[in-house]
């Protein structure tokens, strides 16, 4: 699924440059449920962008799913992104003036489904998340779990090869948290390759393999303890 050999990100401040990745290598296999770990300025925010084809400025190779990331074009990478790839993020990032149902058919649009059939699937996603008493709620309406539901739908309506989940339950109280994690270990128990990004430590007894990063550096990768 994912391939990394060698991958060195740097950032150029003025004349001093910072090397925030290291030589990182990594495979992560189909289905997998992981975590990557680590506190602030460890690395693994720059990781998850570069993961999730948001920065391609690196050095390396970076394959996913067959694709060598670095040799796509930049018009083909929104493609990439929109097929490939379901992010979650802490905020939600929710159109506030769109309904839920609205919400989760924005990347069937990208991907050209038609109305019918993309009211269809959305609908079919948000049942299975128990939001079918919220389709037609805008975010405004919706509790901050209900809000991250909607995301989570909206991140796997175009059935994607990975699920990229930034500080998913960031802005979750604790039983909001525990919902949302049950729906991502029943995502990859259907299939789904699922990466987490947290710097929470409650968030790795859910996950199968912990990847920690310091100083940009994976300092540690496998089983939970």
């Amino acid at each position: 699924m994912i391939k990394i050999t060698n991958l060195n990100k740097y950032y150029k401040n003025g004349d001093s440059e910072l090397h925030a990745l290291k030589n990182i290598n990594l495979k992560v296999e189909k289905g997998e449920f992981i975590a990557i770990m680590g506190s602030s300025g460890s690395g693994k925010s720059t990781f998850m962008n570069i993961l999730g084809c948001l920065d391609k400025d690196f050095q390396g190779i970076y394959v996913l799913d067959t694709i060598n990331v670095e040799k796509i074009v930049e018009e083909k990478i929104s493609r990439i992104r929109n097929q490939k790839i379901g992010f979650v993020f802490q905020a939600f990032n929710l159109l506030q003036n769109l309904t839920a149902l609205e919400n989760v058919e924005l990347p069937l649009i990208y991907s050209g489904i038609k109305s019918k059939e993309r009211i269809e699937i959305a609908t079919n996603i948000l049942e299975k998340v128990g939001l079918e008493k919220r389709l037609h709620h805008r975010p405004n309406e919706l509790s901050g779990g209900q809000k991250q539901r909607v995301a989570i739908a909206r991140a796997v309506v175009n059935e994607p090869a990975i699920i990229l989940a930034d500080e998913p339950t960031g802005n979750l109280d604790s039983s909001s948290e525990e919902e949302i994690m049950k729906l991502f270990i029943e995502l990859n128990e259907k299939g789904a390759t699922v990466i987490i990004v947290s710097h929470e430590p409650e968030i790795a007894k859910y996950c199968k393999r912990i990847i920690v990063f310091k100083d940009g550096e994976i300092i540690s990768d496998g089983e939970p303890n």
